[in-house]
């Protein structure tokens, strides 16, 4: 293994070692294609990432920032949109545009909503968007950027945002309030119906944030899973994001903004008019826009076609009952809530369910944590269905070890997470992430 390049090398490395330094250095990363990690990636398999890769490379050097330039990428983006569009109920008066994550999407959604209310609203100096306590944190995000005010409502018991608490929040700075479907945490759908027709009646925009579960949602309903009305056949739902780089199988980065009207999607839009390099609009936060990653979209979407996601959602559906009944059935584990799809959390009153993290990664599992309660959080994918015996028999021996050994509780992540759990002061907490990320960027 060569040293850390602080600096350029005096002489450029040949292409072969480059490819072998990289090549030791991915044996550390996470085993994802072998199902041991539970978020991040979302594999369809071999053939399928193939012509990701493909349609990508095909595409590689080209920029969407120009659709003169490159009017194939015109066609990918515009036909992406409206296929995501139909998926989610939008018709033919939805519109939208593609964007590099779900994050941006989300800024994007903000970002408009705060534009509408300049022009509708005048009178809205301090805006405020209405978030349940679970709602992604790149809502957050947004409102630090494009200086609105996030007013939070808490959830229920059954992890959905409280109805009351929704309603009561609303004032006369209100602009926006959102809805996950379903919320990362916890997997479950919030009362959209409701919420949404709180939001119209208020005269207020509703975003529902289907990022995780936009390309999954419609297809499990067709396949007859009984779950809550979450699209634009919704009264008073007028945007929605979702992520095709998730349940979509795209390649990264890909997910779309959709707006129930063109008019709404315009405030979007940034144009600036008196540059001496020329005009300058762009749809979103980027400037250049990597066409192989819309390429990858299109390619991924008219591959799959609906019989694709039937097929995908049936399975992936499959597997999350097993694994549901599974950790169900292993004394001291119980689910939290009642997940709607393929997304849940797990915990326990009866031992340390970081420590029982950290024995599953000691068997070679990625898992994820989470906090408020503590949890382990599960996304399932196509790749776990080949993997639910294992990981079950890893979690049942894992449990029994945090039971006989008390004192796992203060080692590892563990006792990290233990820590930041119990600190009162959640500004400590933001320091030391703070450090963390400072000692990412250190060789």
């Amino acid at each position: 293994m060569t040293d850390a390049f602080v600096k350029l090398p005096q002489k450029g490395i040949p292409k072969g070692e480059i490819l072998e330094i990289m090549a030791q250095l991915k044996k550390s990363d996470s085993n994802w294609k072998g199902g041991r990690t539970w978020s991040l990636v979302y594999y369809a398999g071999d053939d399928h990432t193939e012509l990701l890769k493909e349609a990508y490379n095909m595409f590689f050097s080209e920029n969407a920032l120009n659709p003169f330039a490159f009017p194939s990428l015109k066609k990918f983006e515009t036909e992406v949109v409206s296929m995501a569009a139909h998926i989610l109920g939008g018709g033919e008066n939805a519109a939208g545009t593609m964007t590099s994550g779900g994050t941006e999407s989300i800024l994007m959604a903000v970002k408009t909503y705060r534009e509408w209310a300049r022009a509708t609203k005048p009178e809205v100096k301090r805006p405020e968007m209405i978030l349940p306590m679970t709602a992604h944190p790149a809502f957050e995000k947004a409102a630090h950027y494009f200086d609105v005010v996030p007013v939070h409502v808490p959830v229920g018991d059954d992890f959905r945002a409280d109805i009351g608490a929704a309603r009561g929040a609303i004032n006369d700075n209100s602009i926006l309030m959102v809805g996950s479907a379903p919320g990362y945490p916890h997997g479950v759908i919030d009362s959209i119906s409701e919420m949404a027709a709180i939001a119209a009646e208020k005269g207020i925009g509703f975003h529902v944030d289907a990022c995780l579960g936009g390309l999954l949602l419609p297809f499990i309903k067709k396949l007859g899973c009984q779950i809550p009305d979450f699209d634009f056949s919704v009264p008073g739902v007028t945007s929605i994001s979702a992520d095709l780089h998730k349940y979509g199988f795209a390649a990264k980065g890909a997910s779309v903004i959709i707006y129930r009207s063109e008019d709404l999607r315009r405030y979007q839009f940034f144009v600036y008019t008196d540059w001496s390099g020329g005009i300058y609009a762009s749809p979103g936060m980027p400037g250049t826009r990597p066409g192989g990653a819309i390429a990858a979209a299109w390619a991924c979407l008219v591959a799959m076609g609906e019989d694709g996601y039937l097929r995908s959602a049936e399975q992936i559906m499959k597997t999350t009952k097993s694994l549901t009944d599974g950790i169900g059935a292993i004394p001291g584990l119980y689910i939290l809530g009642k997940p709607d799809a393929s997304v849940f959390a797990f915990t326990s009153d009866e031992v340390d369910i970081y420590a029982v993290g950290d024995a599953m990664e000691a068997r070679g599992w990625n898992m994820d944590r989470q906090q408020m309660p503590p949890s382990l959080h599960i996304m399932v994918t196509l790749a776990h269905g080949r993997i639910v015996e294992q990981f079950l028999t890893d979690l049942e021996a894992s449990v029994a070890y945090v039971r006989e050994n008390p004192s796992a509780s203060s080692e590892g992540m563990a006792a990290l997470y233990g820590m930041t759990a119990k600190l009162p002061d959640r500004g400590i907490v933001r320091d030391l992430v703070l450090q963390f990320l400072d000692n990412l960027y250190r060789i």
